[in-house]
């Protein structure tokens, strides 16, 4: 089974350059603004998603598994 998971991107860091993108494409897009958004949180494996906020150069994404709680990635585990 999948793991549940919850991310957000804080909008206020966001910088738009699209790593998220390109690391988990199903998962994340570009507003019209060039912020990313979740379109899907289940779009690719947790793997790619924790790659994709790693990546993030302004920390901008946080996941956690939306059962527990428990967060895999914030600029606070970074």
């Amino acid at each position: 089974m999948a793991q549940n998971l919850k991310i957000t991107v804080d909008y206020n860091k966001c910088v738009g350059n699209a790593m998220c993108e390109i690391s988990a494409p199903n998962v994340f897009g570009l507003n019209e603004e060039r912020q990313s958004y979740v379109k899907d949180p289940a779009g690719d494996p947790v793997e790619l998603i924790l790659e994709a906020a790693e990546n993030c150069p302004v920390t901008a994404i946080t996941v956690e598994d939306a059962d527990t709680g428990e967060v895999l990635f914030s600029e606070d585990t970074f």
